[in-house]
C-alpha cells in the first residue's frame, strides 16, 4: 500500500493488504464480536466510549502528526480534528441511552412500543480528507447502538486507519467490534456480501457512491451515502462585506479545500465588486506552506491527481470566459501545492461551476436579485450544504426553505456537529449522520406489540 508524502513528495513506509484469508478471519471475528457486543449493557458501551475520547487526547500528538504526513492536513488543524472525534465520542457515550429508549405509541394493543435494536457489521468506506472524523462520526453512533463497524479507508491514509482500530482497543472495546481492513476497490464487493455486514456507509465520490450503492442493493443491504458537494454561499446587498469576505476565504480552504461541505461557489446579490476585492485580500493573507508549520493555514493537496484535476478545472473555466482575480496556478515548489484562487465571471457551463471543485479555488457569480440567487445556488446536481449571509434573518430563512441542500447555515460557514444531522439532497447522497437521526439509520426500529392474554 503505496504511500506519498503530499508535502515533500517521498515515498512513505509500504503497509501490506491484508490477503483474502485475513480479511475471512477477521470478517468472520467480527461477527462473533457482534454477537457479544449486542449484549452488552448501555453503561459499558458508554464507559468503553468515553475512554475512547480519552485515548484520542492522549495521543493527539502523534495521532496528528499521521495525518499531516499521510494527506498534508496543517498540523493545527490536524490536531483540532482529533479533538472533534473526541468531542463526538463523549456526545454519543452521554446521549445514545436516550437516543434509544422505547418509545410507547398508543394502540389496539394493551401496550404497543418501538425499540431500537442492532442490525450487526456496518460496513465504512471512508475518504482521506478527514481520516479521523469521517471515521468517528460514523463509529460512535454505531458502537453505541450495538453495532459492530468494519472499516475500509482510503489507500493513502493507512497509518491512520490502523491508528484507529487501536484506539478503540486501547479504550477496552473487545476485539472485533471495531476492524480495519487492509483491501482496495475489487475487494470490496465480497465484503459488502458477506454475512457479517448487514449496511454500508460511504463519505465518497459520487462513482463510489453509485457503485456502492449497486453491490449493497443486490444484497439487500441498507446504505448510507455522503457524497460530492458544491455548496453555495450566497451574499445578500445588506450583508457586512468585509467580515463576510473573511468567512468566506475560511470556508473556502477549510482543509486547504479539500472538504465536501466547503463552499464553493460564491453567489453574491447585485454588484459583487466590493466583495471580490476584499475577497481576493483574504485569501491573499492565508499562509500558504509546509503543514508542520503551526502558523499555516492552507498546505499541499493530497494527491497528484487531486492537483492536475484542480489545475484542468480552472484552466477550462478560464478557456470559457472566467477571469483569474488572485492565484490560478501550482506554486513553484516540491509537494503539491496550488495557490489560493478567486475566479469571477463565472457562470452555468464553466467547469468551477458545474464540477465539485477540491481545492483551494472559489467561483465568483453574480445574481440579479434574491429569486436569481436561489436558482444559481439549486442548478447544481449536488445539494450538501449552502449558507446565506445577510442582516435579515427573516428573509434567510425564507431562502432557507427554498434551497436543495441538506443543511443551511445563516451567517456561519457550514459544518457538521453530533448535535444536528448531516447529509445532503439529489447527487450529494441520501441518508443521515450523527444526532438521533444519524444512530437510527443503523438499527432495527422494531414493533413491539402485546394485549392481555
Amino acid at each position: 500500500m503505496a504511500r506519498i508524502d503530499p508535502t515533500t513528495e517521498r515515498t512513505l513506509p509500504d503497509l501490506p493488504w491484508h490477503t483474502d484469508e485475513q480479511v475471512q478471519s477477521l470478517l468472520a471475528r467480527s461477527g462473533e464480536a457482534f454477537l457479544k457486543w449486542r449484549h452488552t449493557p448501555m453503561v459499558e458501551r458508554a464507559r468503553m466510549m468515553h475512554r475512547a475520547a480519552q485515548v484520542l487526547r492522549d495521543r493527539v500528538a502523534d495521532l496528528a502528526l499521521m495525518m499531516t504526513h499521510e494527506m498534508g492536513k496543517p498540523i493545527a488543524a490536524a490536531e483540532a480534528e482529533i479533538e472533534k472525534c473526541a468531542d463526538c465520542c463523549e456526545y454519543f457515550a452521554f446521549h445514545s441511552a436516550r437516543y434509544l429508549a422505547e418509545i410507547e405509541i398508543a394502540s389496539d394493543a394493551t401496550r404497543s412500543y418501538v425499540r431500537f435494536d442492532p442490525i450487526g457489521g456496518v460496513l465504512a468506506i471512508m475518504p482521506w480528507n478527514f481520516p479521523y472524523w469521517q471515521v468517528f462520526r460514523f463509529a460512535a453512533p454505531a458502537l453505541m447502538a450495538g453495532n459492530v463497524g468494519v472499516l475500509k479507508h482510503a489507500p493513502n491514509v493507512p497509518g491512520c486507519a490502523m491508528a484507529i482500530e487501536d484506539i478503540f482497543l486501547a479504550a477496552g472495546f473487545p476485539p472485533g467490534v471495531f476492524t480495519t481492513l487492509l483491501i482496495d476497490t475489487p475487494a470490496v464487493g465480497a465484503v459488502i456480501s458477506h454475512p457479517a455486514i448487514a449496511a454500508v456507509t460511504l463519505t465518497g465520490s459520487e462513482r463510489a457512491g453509485a457503485a456502492v450503492a449497486a453491490q449493497a442493493g443486490a444484497a439487500l443491504k441498507k446504505t448510507v451515502l455522503e457524497l460530492g458537494g458544491s455548496d453555495p454561499f450566497i451574499v445578500l446587498p445588506d450583508a457586512d462585506v468585509e467580515t463576510t469576505a473573511r468567512a468566506a476565504a475560511s470556508a473556502r480552504t477549510i482543509n486547504s479545500g479539500q472538504s465536501c461541505i466547503a463552499a464553493k461557489r460564491f453567489i453574491v446579490v447585485g454588484d459583487s465588486c466590493a466583495f471580490k476585492k476584499h475577497f481576493a485580500q483574504a485569501l491573499a493573507h492565508l499562509k500558504i506552506g509546509n503543514p508542520h508549520d503551526r502558523d499555516t493555514k492552507i498546505g499541499p493537496l493530497a494527491r497528484l491527481d487531486l492537483l492536475e484535476n484542480l489545475q484542468r478545472q480552472v484552466q477550462e473555466s478560464i478557456n470559457a470566459g472566467a477571469r483569474v482575480v488572485t492565484g490560478g496556478h501550482r506554486l513553484p515548489c516540491k509537494g503539491y501545492f496550488y495557490a489560493p484562487t478567486l475566479l469571477a465571471g463565472v457562470r452555468p457551463g464553466m467547469a468551477v461551476f458545474d464540477e465539485e471543485t477540491f481545492g483551494p479555488v472559489a467561483a465568483l457569480i453574480e445574481a440579479k436579485d434574491v429569486d436569481d440567487a436561489i436558482r444559481l445556488a439549486n442548478l447544481s446536481p449536488y445539494g450538501l450544504g449552502a449558507s446565506v449571509w445577510t442582516k435579515d434573518a427573516a428573509t434567510a430563512e425564507r431562502m432557507a426553505a427554498r434551497l436543495d441542500s441538506g443543511c443551511v447555515f445563516i451567517n456561519g460557514a457550514v459544518k457538521s456537529d453530533p448535535r444536528l444531522p448531516f447529509g445532503g439532497v439529489k447527487r450529494s447522497g441520501y441518508g443521515r449522520e450523527l444526532s438521533s437521526f444519524g444512530i437510527h439509520e443503523f438499527v432495527n426500529v422494531k414493533t413491539i406489540w402485546a394485549t392481555d392474554g
